[in-house]
């Protein structure tokens, strides 16, 4: 019983918790269209709704693509390099003056924001290695 939780559970649970957010992310997206074009055409990349397009296909396939095992490290690989591009683009926490200010503050929620975009690189990138489920 150890053995099957070891090769298959744990590494199945891994997956699906590590991209669980992505299709609901994409899904966002879609029912909030404006919102979401609002913020892709905030950084300096022209062509905001074909870029908005790409991200919404990129959160939809490639966790399945992860979850499944086809091309699983090729799929990780692209929504590593997502989540890395996405943080520098879109959670610049260095432009916000209010980082250290008491109480809300933007600049602090898009450090987090761009903290746990790496943090999800790095598991994408295990999985990309093999040592999740490989």
């Amino acid at each position: 019983m150890i053995a099957w939780l070891h090769l298959l559970a744990i590494p199945l649970l891994a997956r699906i918790f590590l991209v669980v957010l992505f299709p609901f992310s994409a899904i966002d997206k879609i029912i909030h269209w404006r919102a979401a074009l609002a913020q892709a055409n905030s950084s300096f990349l022209p062509g905001g709704p074909a870029l908005l397009i790409v991200a919404i296909f990129v959160e939809l396939i490639t966790p399945i693509c992860i979850v499944s095992g086809f091309y699983a490290a090729f799929a990780a690989f692209i929504l590593a390099g997502f989540c890395v591009v996405t943080a520098i683009l879109y959670h610049p926490f260095w432009r916000f003056g209010d980082f250290w200010a008491p109480g809300s503050s933007v600049g602090r929620n898009h450090f987090w924001d761009f903290l746990k975009n790496f943090g999800l690189a790095g598991g994408l990138l295990l999985i990309m290695n093999g040592s999740i489920g490989g």
